[in-house]
């Protein structure tokens, strides 16, 4: 089945041929925008009512029309596809005179274009962007009418006030093939989709992501964020402001959110928790697992502007009487964890820091090999949790290349402290007011 949009060929070649191209395409498409508000006319021309919206089915790459919404005086009927003979810029007209008047009710999976999808945003996933539909165009692809693509030009959105023929013809001049298109779930009565969700999401990166999360309005933003994996999402949360995050969070579903929280780094999500109101921060500790929640409120106790305010819990760690293929299985678990560096930290049998060794170190090595072996210069550098910004630069300059952990009084790890996460501190103190870059000071 191949869409009229391929007449357009992206847009190849010069101004003539492209103009040639557009007027070719504006004779194959119907305007959605265009046919609402026309006449419905029945066999023998007579009108009997006035195009309230098309309606299509979810699901294929091309949803196929199964009917349209009529009004007939007062009210809003039902209109099968099969009964309408034909469809133009101007108006649809019928097979008989009569046909059946039905109550219109929304079907699973059925969409009103005009009102649920145009003037809406979306997401171009081809170009990786936020897209405002300007229209929706319709094609005769041979099995029938099926909508095809998205027009999201300003010069369509003014187009369409303008008055007569001139403000229904189409004048595709952005026009996306709707195959590459993610729509947001955009009906207030049963939270339809438009399409299913779409495997072109998994190929995102998490910063594509971030970026389409952050442009995206309110809405539009919850309902992405439901149709991607939750490690995905969580993701491109980390990826994002703590403000933005912490809005993205404070939107979504109790549950949601903390299963989000649970799958987000622990310093990226205490960041964003630092943002929400006390009553949503609560609200949201209260959801989490009894380990994960007790993890996030000990990193809350910690000051933001001091090591442990920024450090990351997330840590590999063994005792220094392991071997190292203990350390490197303590490696591979936390593989998946982007907070976690390549290095595992020896602890002795009271749990207080011995050294860390890098996975460098173990390369070549026997599994065998005891741990203790591999102990010795140079050391990791340690900061109490207490220890302000000022002192953690300064430890990171005195000490260039040295592994950074935050420990308590008995020298015991609490966390690591990673290069994103002093510069992330640093910009945040540089967007504060100067009364309060102080220390306890509120961004």
């Amino acid at each position: 089945m191949e869409s009229p949009l391929s007449a357009l060929g992206a847009n190849a070649g010069g101004g003539r041929r492209r103009s040639e191209r557009r007027r070719e395409l504006s004779g194959l498409l119907v305007s959605v925008a265009g046919l609402v508000g026309r006449p419905v006319r029945g066999q023998d021309g007579a009108p009997v009512g006035r195009l309230d919206d098309v309606v299509v089915l979810a699901g294929d790459p091309h949803p196929p029309v199964v009917g349209y919404t009529v009004r007939i005086g007062p009210r809003r009927v039902w209109l099968h596809a099969e009964d309408v003979a034909g469809v133009e810029q101007g108006e649809l007209r019928l097979q008989a005179s009569k046909f059946d008047l039905q109550d219109v009710r929304r079907r699973p999976l059925e969409i009103q274009l005009y009102h649920d999808v145009v003037d809406h945003q979306l997401v171009d996933l081809h170009g990786v962007q936020v897209v405002r539909a300007s229209d929706l165009y319709l094609g005769d692809v041979g099995d029938g009418w099926r909508l095809v693509g998205v027009d999201t030009s300003w010069s369509t959105f003014l187009r369409r006030a303008l008055p007569g023929r001139r403000g229904r013809h189409p004048s595709p001049s952005g026009v996306l093939d709707w195959a590459g298109i993610h729509s947001m779930a955009v009906s207030e009565e049963q939270g339809v989709q438009l399409d299913v969700p779409n495997e072109q999401l998994k190929l995102l990166s998490a910063a594509e992501l971030a970026d389409l999360l952050g442009d995206l309005g309110r809405s539009e933003r919850q309902e992405l964020l439901d149709d991607l994996d939750t490690e995905d999402a969580a993701d491109a949360l980390e990826l994002m402001s703590s403000a933005d995050s912490a809005s993205v969070l404070g939107d979504a579903e109790v549950g949601r959110a903390a299963e989000l929280l649970a799958t987000m780094e622990p310093d990226e999500a205490v960041e964003a928790l630092r943002e929400l109101s006390l009553e949503d921060r609560e609200a949201l500790l209260n959801e989490l697992a009894e380990e994960d929640e007790g993890e996030l409120r000990s990193l809350l106790g910690f000051d933001e502007d001091t090591a442990g305010g920024i450090m990351t819990s997330a840590m590999p760690v063994v005792p220094a009487d392991s071997t190292v293929a203990d350390a490197v299985q303590a490696l591979l678990e936390g593989r998946g964890d982007s907070g976690q560096s390549e290095v595992v930290l020896l602890v002795d049998g009271s749990g207080a820091l011995v050294d860390d060794v890098s996975a460098l170190e173990l390369l070549g090595e026997d599994p065998g090999r005891p741990l203790a072996e591999l102990v010795g210069p140079p050391w990791p550098t340690t900061v109490r949790a207490d220890a302000s910004l000022d002192d953690v630069v300064d430890a990171v300059r005195d000490n260039i290349g040295a592994s950074m952990v935050v420990v308590d009084e008995a020298n015991r790890p609490l966390g690591r402290i990673l290069a994103d996460d002093i510069i992330d501190a640093l910009g945040d103190m540089e967007r504060r007011w100067p009364w309060q870059r102080v220390k306890g000071g509120n961004a």
